[in-house]
């Protein structure tokens, strides 16, 4: 089992398809750890369940080969099934002490929050990690609340664990995340959407490190 070290959380990819062209998921994945990502969650709402037991087996394999957390977005069964080393739930999914039960104690449990009195719950059900957002717009979710970031550093001073923030996250307003408490920041479209992925995780990875330590 892999145990979460603080660091891992410092640039947290987040996969997307829509992306992929006649490259494979693997293959990108394979190419953003070389830019220096640090955590990948596979989050996946089109294949079918066998394809995607089958990739997310593929790309925890290839997280193993960097030694990156790999987690499984929402569901349960596939995360134990793949071998994954957790999965992370949304406030709308099950509850975060039923999947730690699920789970058992040594996979990594992360949860989505918006709120302080979220976060403290998620702690206290056994969560590993927050993500907490939307911290900016984000088309991935049109509809997402954001909060502010106030709200942002009192979620990461209520709780003892590491915190990500989450949505709209890219290189050129990373800065305003500064002195937030966060342990890092889970992007998705400001990777996975640019030429060259590998590029876009270095230069992203640089900018984190740079407002963050």
């Amino acid at each position: 089992f892999m145990k979460l070290d603080k660091k891992d959380m410092l640039l947290y990819a987040v996969t997307d398809r829509s992306w992929l062209g006649c490259e494979s998921l693997s293959f990108q994945v394979e190419r953003i750890l070389e830019g220096g990502v640090t955590f990948v969650q596979h989050r996946e709402k089109m294949l079918r369940a066998d394809r995607f037991l089958e990739e997310a087996r593929t790309l925890k394999g290839v997280c193993e080969k960097f030694g990156v957390p790999f987690v499984i977005n929402d569901n349960v069964d596939i995360a134990i099934a793949s071998g994954a080393h957790g999965v992370h739930i949304g406030q709308e999914d099950m509850e975060a002490k039923t999947v730690r039960r699920l789970i058992g104690k040594d996979m990594i449990l992360g949860v989505s929050v918006r709120s302080v009195e979220e976060a403290i719950r998620a702690e206290r059900d056994g969560a590993d990690y927050l993500g907490a957002g939307a911290v900016f717009h984000t088309d991935s979710k049109p509809d997402a609340q954001y909060i502010s970031h106030e709200l942002l550093k009192d979620i990461c001073s209520a709780v003892s664990i590491p915190v990500v923030a989450i949505g709209g996250i890219n290189k050129e307003n990373i800065k305003y995340l500064s002195q937030s408490g966060i342990s890092g920041a889970a992007v998705i479209s400001a990777i996975f959407a640019q030429d060259d992925l590998k590029k876009a995780a270095a230069e992203l990875r640089k900018e984190i490190e740079g407002c963050l330590t």
